[in-house]
């Protein structure tokens, strides 16, 4: 926590201020109000429907908010002036698909932010994309196209294309639920390894031995709300809220 002196704004890098969003009459968020500290991984969980990627989405306004506020890095992502696109570069995004350009080579997909809107040199984009590759473990495929890797392996390239923007933090949405069982492994690790270099991350995931071993913190929410947040130890050893324990007990029947 920070201390008296030190407001608490200066050490988060992500703030949710009484969060709510509705679709139509549907209250999807409902005054959501937590905060991601520089250098913390957050599992967001809960069952099906409970909000968990509508308010990641949020944080790079994929959904807009009715009502509250979020801050992202100091910047107000609802400020009039806001730049989205140039914000959105800022925010890395791991989606559950994908996404990646067929037409394009592996390496290709990664330089291209960083060349379009970095305005980075062809040459110092392509040595960037093979660092990042060799990071995510597929050095060897940079000129390889999409279609050529499995699932796992186009997860990977996915997650190195958003590092090539240098972000602050990185937002996983779901990002091995389109993997089959033998990929999720290889995905998790690249995660795993990003967290251990301390990277901001918030990811909502099904996978909850990853939450056991690289969660500072889980968020469980359910109905829109986020019921309750607390180290994974506590959160799976002894949840608070009656919903959260129904939602594990359900887990481990499965």
């Amino acid at each position: 926590m920070a201390s008296n002196n030190q407001p608490a704004a200066a050490t988060a890098m992500i703030s949710f201020e009484g969060v709510n969003k509705w679709y139509g009459a549907y209250h999807a968020l409902a005054e959501v109000s937590a905060e991601v500290a520089k250098g913390e991984v957050v599992v967001i969980c809960g069952p099906s429907g409970s909000g968990k990627s509508t308010l990641i989405r949020t944080v790079n306004r994929l959904e807009e908010i009715q009502k509250g506020r979020i801050v992202f890095d100091g910047q107000d992502i609802h400020a009039p002036k806001l730049d989205l696109n140039h914000f959105r570069s800022r925010v890395g995004f791991v989606f559950q698909s994908f996404n990646l350009f067929p037409h394009l080579s592996v390496a290709e997909n990664i330089m291209m932010a960083p060349i379009n809107v970095l305005r980075k040199k062809r040459g110092d984009a392509r040595v960037r994309a093979l660092e990042l590759l060799e990071r995510v473990g597929l050095a060897a495929k940079a000129d390889a196209y999409p279609g050529q890797l499995s699932g796992g392996q186009q997860q990977r390239v996915a997650i190195a294309r958003a590092l090539a923007m240098d972000p602050p933090a990185m937002l996983f949405d779901e990002p091995t639920s389109a993997l089959d069982p033998e990929m999720v492994g290889e995905v998790l690790q690249v995660m795993k390894q990003l967290a251990r270099e301390g990277m901001t991350m918030m990811c909502v995931t099904h996978e909850m031995n990853f939450a056991r071993e690289v969660a500072d913190r889980v968020w469980f929410m359910d109905h829109g709300k986020l019921v309750e947040t607390g180290k994974p130890d506590d959160f799976f050893t002894n949840p608070q809220s009656e919903r959260a324990r129904k939602f594990l007990a359900e887990l481990r029947n499965h």
